[in-house]
Formats: C-alpha cells, structure tokens, sequence
C-alpha cells in the first residue's frame, strides 16, 4: 500500500468540519478500502436479493452523503493504465489474495468463522462491473468524477498542486511523493473502527498532512522525500533490503546524490524510471470547469440503491435528506446552490 512514511510525515488530526471545500480522492483506494471492510461476520459482502455485491456501494453512498452534509465535495479521481513499475506489486497482490482465498476456504470448512472474516478482508477485488456501478451512482449524485491517463493517486495529487481542489484524500502516503500539497487520510473511513480480534472500537479521525510543513521538519527537499521512498520501498520498487524510512532518511541528509548513497551501501539500481515517476508523474489538466457540480436525481438514486439493490428506503432518504438539508419529498437538489 505505498510507501510506509507514517512515522516521519506531521499529520495532525482534524475534525470533517475543518475539511470544506473540494478533494481530489483515490477512487480504488477508497472502494478497496469499502469492499475489504463492510462485510458480513463470516467474512462474504453485502450483498443484495441478486446475489450481486454492494459493499463499495454502501460505502461510496453513505460515506459521500456524510461529507457533503460537512460541506465536503469528493471528486472521485479513477486509475487508468497501470505503470509498467506496478507490475511486480500487482502480480504480488494477486498471489496474496489467492493464498487469503485458500486459507479462508479452510477455516470456512473447520467452522472457524472468526478466523474466515479476518481472512476475507485479504481477498478483496475491484471489478469492472463495481467501477462502473460507482460512477453510476456518483452521477445521479451530481458530482463530478475524472479518469485519470494512469495512478489515480498521482492525478489527486497534480489536481491538489494545480489549486483546483484543496487536497489529496487517500490512504497512501504515496501522493506526498507525488507532490500532493495537502494529503487527507481517514477522509472516508472517519468515525468509530472495530479493532481486530477485539470487541473494541476506537474513533478515527481524519488526519492532514502537509508536504512543506513534513519537509521542513526532516530538513529535506521533496527530491530526497522521493528518495526515501526508494529506498525503504514502494509500490514501483521493492527498496532495499534492511533499509526502512528512518535509516533511509539518514542516508538521504547525509548525501546530495542517489548515486553517492548506492555507493555507501554498495547497490547499484535503476532508480531514475521511478524518481521521474513521482516528481513528473503522469496526469492531466483538469479545469474548475470541469468539476462544475450538477442535478442530483432523487428518484433515480432510489430505483438504483433500493428498488435494485435492496438497499433501505429509510436510509438513503434520510442520508439524501441530511446531505443535501432539503425535505425528503424535494425530487430533485442542486449543489450548485447548496455549496454556494
């Protein structure tokens, strides 16, 4: 899941309060995030009368419903092509989820149901089909969603260091790498978690990270933040075996080139394919214009969410209801006028 930089960025927690305004978020990461999560006891997700999974949607709806009625508009920003120095991290993705799907069987098959659900999580997939129904819906909503040429992340980053939204929202520390000026992690996971193995919960609040304030602490350019990624590893790159972010970020402040720390660790990598990935990543001009908000459909989210899948009426006019502070009967809202 990226680079691990979590014991060296500032983040400070914030209220979703203090997070108006519009943010650019990691589309797969965020649906992953939904998909690993809402699920039965046994492990298997929601899903509705067909048969057909609705855990992304369950999240997307009532996690973007809770952010609009803070005032937070997300524009949900979608992988394109993966990069070619993705595949190794893909292919071992793929190979993690089928060992989770074989030792899941088996404690299915012992009646170890804990064991199952802890499991399930690890087997997670994003479909074509979940993509789609997710921007379907984000269309009904009126909000707007772009496709990005590549890392969906990198593109949140760009349109974050372009001024055209305020901030980055994933889970990846990756985006700062990317150059994102403002990460939000925990944008829509915020509230109260279940720990694992426990019958406890905690309450998890959005954090904010900003890329100047972190660099300034580590006394580092962005160039050796990129460098520290290598290093330790990330989604492009293995890293180095034994190195983790604090010694990398020793080495990094120690030398002013890649090369002089290879030489001090006797390594030798083609580390340029992935510095030029984060500090000129692929992306695209996005304008305001373009994240221009449009009519939500009321009646055209309740046939897709209850009348096909089973969702409760209740429920999503109520979530509608709070999110947009209109009455429920009101078949149509702008957010045009609602955001001001």
């Amino acid at each position: 899941m990226g680079c691990d930089l979590k014991e060296l960025v500032v983040k400070k927690e914030k209220e979703l309060t203090e997070l108006q305004g519009f943010a650019a978020v990691d589309a797969f990461n965020t649906l992953y995030q939904f998909v690993s999560i809402i699920r039965q006891p046994d492990g298997s997700p929601l899903m509705d009368s067909s048969g057909r999974v609705t855990s992304h949607l369950s999240g997307l709806f009532y996690r973007t419903c809770n952010l609009l009625e803070k005032k937070i508009i997300p524009v949900f920003v979608f992988d394109g092509t993966p990069s070619d120095l993705k595949k190794r991290t893909i292919a071992e993705r793929v190979e993690r989820k089928q060992e989770a799907e074989e030792e899941m069987k088996k404690a299915l098959e012992s009646g170890d149901v804990a064991k199952a659900g802890r499991l399930a999580q690890r087997t997670s997939k994003i479909t074509r089909e979940m993509i789609s129904e997710s921007k379907t819906l984000l269309s009904y909503l009126g909000l707007p969603f772009v496709e990005a040429p590549s890392e969906g992340e990198a593109q949140c980053a760009v349109m974050a260091a372009d001024g055209i939204v305020r901030a980055a929202a994933s889970q990846d520390y990756d985006s700062l790498l990317f150059g994102a000026p403002t990460l939000i992690r925990n944008l829509t996971l915020s509230g109260k978690k279940k720990l694992p193995r426990r019958n406890q919960y905690v309450q998890v609040y959005p954090e904010e990270i900003l890329l100047q304030e972190t660099l300034n602490s580590l006394e580092i350019t962005r160039e050796k933040l990129v460098w520290i990624g290598i290093l330790s590893g990330t989604d492009f790159n293995p890293g180095i075996h034994g190195i983790g972010p604090k010694k990398a970020l020793k080495l990094v402040k120690e030398f002013d080139s890649f090369e002089d720390i290879l030489k001090k660790i006797g390594e030798d990598i083609d580390f340029e394919p992935v510095q030029e990935l984060f500090l000129n990543p692929p992306s695209k001009k996005i304008s305001k214009e373009e994240l221009k908000l449009k009519e939500v459909d009321k009646e055209a989210i309740i046939q897709f969410m209850h009348e096909e899948r089973d969702f409760s009426l209740e429920r999503i006019e109520n979530s509608l209801a709070r999110a947009f502070n209109e009455p429920l009967d009101k078949k149509q809202s702008s957010l045009k006028n609602w955001f001001g």
